[in-house]
């Protein structure tokens, strides 16, 4: 499945959460089998290239594409969440977003220096949260080899606050 086909599988809502917020709805990709497996298929080719130890997926999107992605790669799978949603001894971090602020936490445990890690989301847009798992990824001093999205909006400049080269999206829109 091209992506462009993907592309049309994902519905657009305006002015969702707020007024000038325009919403990408992965849920309509989600409910059809062939597209959803296309996707998964289409962001795991870069991932297996840049040989991960293990996947990170952010609250809540990352995790449905990150979990099935590090389970065809055979390696484990970390869920970064907001605030207050982990039981054992996390870090955190504060950070912006396209229409506010939060706080991501991850297990102090989650990851070993050295690890090769992947973080998985499904739309880059400001790049805000994805940058705030980045930080939280090297304070435990775990290496971030790649970023993959499913999709992007590069028109709001998320790309710009990544490291150059390591990351992946499969639909621009």
């Amino acid at each position: 499945m091209t992506p462009e086909q993907l592309a049309a599988r994902i519905r657009t809502i305006p002015d969702f959460p707020k007024p000038g917020i325009v919403f990408r709805d992965i849920t309509t990709l989600l409910r059809d089998p062939e597209a959803y497996a296309a996707a998964i298929d289409a962001m795991s080719a870069p991932i297996k290239l840049w040989k991960p130890d293990m996947i990170i997926g952010i609250e809540s999107r990352g995790f449905i594409f990150g979990a099935p992605i590090a389970r065809d790669l055979g390696i484990g799978f970390v869920p970064v969440r907001k605030l207050g949603k982990l039981p054992a001894d996390t870090i955190s971090i504060e950070y912006d977003l396209e229409y506010g602020k939060n706080v991501l936490e991850i297990h102090r445990d989650a990851l070993k220096p050295g690890e090769r890690v992947v973080i998985v989301d499904d739309v880059l847009a400001t790049g805000g949260t994805v940058a705030g798992t980045l930080r939280l990824v090297e304070q435990l001093g775990a290496e971030v080899v790649g970023i993959s999205f499913l999709a992007e909006l590069p028109a709001l400049g998320g790309r710009a606050r990544l490291p150059d080269g390591i990351v992946s999206a499969i639909i621009p829109f």
